[in-house]
């Protein structure tokens, strides 16, 4: 959940920090004391487009910072990996988004620095928002196929997994074969090409490893004096004059003496022996070292002008020897492919036939996950258009096979065109009103039965798609009387299951809150600031008193204010 929010110098903003609860929070006030700018701000925060219209008047930059709690199975934690950025046990993410008057945008997620891109996977992962304007996202036939499987779930995750570890050898291997049997002009470049680099690499006879022996054995030669004087210091300390050795062996045989009347002394003793053969044999070594050691300027400037090769060789084709090694193995593997084209066209033929039909096996058990899914999924939507007084719409999920060419993959006789998640097209279908045919959402709904239909929608898919944070911007517009009721109710019931934070003007919405804010707009030394307070019970009586009338309290609208919050009371105890 979204637990704490800090805005400074954003927009009519100056600074303002707000704590946020679980469950359902409305954020109320008058029309311009900056709520939807609150929300521009998270919105920000998951990767929206930033603008120099948002940094305040009169500063340098405008700073957001979300402080997010998660558990530990949220998908979050897998977007953390995949990006390098360390999520704590504490369940603690941070997104940070600065926006200077220069038009810099800089993204932070705990501390890293990330971009723009990066910041929207994780803001997609805790927050997802939805608006009069953001409704059309979820009426995007392109995205239905996407919802779908979210609420198919587990039996949808594992069969995608299997169709996409299919489909990608096949469209790598159909890419190859357009590649390989297309312009053969371009074919007999890339051949030239590869064939230079082939020789270039082969010519150079390099081994495995050849650039690290190298350069240690450089380091060595440039360090020669180094190494020799202090074999020449360590050998002549323990076997010259200074007669290391010598009183080691004194030290050895003094002790010696005492082992057979002292059995401690004994063990020193012993100790002291091993000791001192350790030293002999090391004193034995460091002599061999130094009549081995040989100081050859041919041999290095040899080894800098091969060093100097394969560096050059290095800025082309790899960062390493064994790099370029494996370049010159892939590139021998591709010249022999494009000089044998014929015979490989056909081995790919067969086995893109093959991993085609594979694939279109796999593809339709996602479909007849799909099929048994959507008759599931228009009952629960049905029913939750009910509740919402939508009860004579009809609602369908449409799925339909993509038709594919004759080269394409067959399903039960007919070529089908494999897409990256299946072979289905999926669309929400729907009517309002007995007797028309179903249409696509957004050629159907007007704006109040927009707002019904998405609710509907999200308390489904909100149950499956994980997010943290789901925020409602004036959703409920253009309703009122029962319906505005049953959306309230709606809402509510989202925020059991996830943190809800909604801007609204309808006081049956206000009054099923857990937690009630409101958003202040003052002047002081003409500037214009924007607060936010959390209201009492009985300031949040008044608040919604305000919303009944738009004008001055009276005991008849408190009344009916408090009677909103006793059966908000009840339905939540329900």
């Amino acid at each position: 959940m979204l637990t704490e929010l800090s805005i400074r110098d954003f927009a009519i903003i100056d600074r303002i920090s707000i704590t946020f609860k679980e469950g359902l929070t409305v954020l109320t006030g008058e029309t311009g004391a900056g709520k939807s700018i609150i929300i521009d701000a998270i919105q920000l925060l998951s990767g929206g487009r930033g603008s120099v219209e948002f940094v305040r008047h009169g500063t340098k930059k405008a700073e957001i910072e979300g402080l997010f709690t998660v558990g530990n199975d949220h998908p979050i934690h897998k977007v953390g990996k995949e990006f390098g950025v360390d999520i704590e046990e504490d369940g603690m993410v941070v997104l940070q988004r600065t926006i200077t008057r220069q038009g810099k945008s800089i993204c932070r997620v705990n501390g890293k620095l990330v971009t723009l891109g990066i910041m929207k996977e994780f803001g997609h992962s805790l927050i997802d928002i939805h608006s009069q304007h953001e409704t059309q996202s979820l009426m995007d036939p392109d995205r239905h196929i996407e919802l779908l499987d979210i609420f198919s779930d587990e039996a949808m995750k594992s069969s995608l997994e299997e169709y996409h570890r299919v489909y990608d050898k096949y469209r790598v291997l159909k890419k190859r074969y357009k590649e390989l049997s297309e312009n053969e002009q371009e074919m007999a470049q890339r051949l030239d090409l590869l064939e230079f680099q082939l020789r270039e690499l082969q010519e150079a006879e390099m081994q495995p490893l050849e650039d690290d022996e190298l350069s240690e054995e450089r380091k060595k030669l440039m360090n020669y004096e180094k190494i020799y004087q202090g074999i020449h210091d360590a050998y002549y300390s323990l076997y010259g004059e200074q007669k290391g050795l010598d009183w080691l062996s004194h030290a050895m045989t003094s002790l010696e003496s005492t082992a057979d009347v002292d059995e401690e002394l004994a063990k020193l003793s012993e100790e002291m022996s091993n000791s001192y053969y350790i030293i002999e044999e090391l004193t034995f070594q460091l002599s061999n070292q130094m009549a081995a050691l040989e100081f050859d300027p041919e041999r290095l400037n040899q080894i800098e002008s091969r060093l100097n090769e394969l560096n050059r060789l290095k800025k082309k084709y790899g960062a390493t020897v064994d790099d370029m090694l494996q370049y010159a193995s892939r590139i021998e593997e591709e010249i022999d492919e494009i000089k044998n084209k014929d015979s490989h066209l056909n081995k790919m033929e067969s086995e893109i036939h093959e991993l085609g039909q594979d694939a279109v096996l796999e593809a339709k058990a996602l479909h007849d996950i799909r099929t048994s899914s959507a008759a599931t999924l228009s009952e629960y939507i049905h029913e939750e258009l009910r509740d919402l007084y939508l009860e004579k719409a009809s609602f369908a999920v449409d799925i339909n096979l993509k038709e594919g060419r004759e080269s394409d993959p067959e399903l039960d006789g007919h070529p089908v065109q494999l897409l990256p998640n299946g072979i289905d097209i999926v669309k929400f279908l729907i009517t309002t009103n007995p007797g028309e045919p179903l249409k696509e959402l957004h050629k159907v709904a007007s704006g109040g039965e927009m707002s019904r239909i998405m609710l509907a929608l999200k308390r489904i898919f909100s149950r499956h798609q994980g997010v943290t944070s789901v925020i409602f911007d004036e959703v409920d517009t253009g309703v009122s009387g029962r319906v505005a009721q049953a959306i309230a109710e709606k809402i509510y019931g989202i925020s059991e299951g996830s943190q809800v934070l909604c801007i609204s003007h309808l006081p049956q919405v206000a009054a099923m809150a857990d937690t009630h804010v409101r958003i202040e707009k003052r002047v002081d030394n003409d500037r214009t600031h924007t607060a936010a307070k959390e209201l009492t019970y009985d300031e949040k009586a008044d608040e919604i008193s305000r919303m009944i009338t738009g004008a001055e309290l009276t005991e008849t609208t408190v009344e009916h204010a408090r009677e909103l919050l006793l059966m908000a009371d009840k339905h939540k105890k329900r």
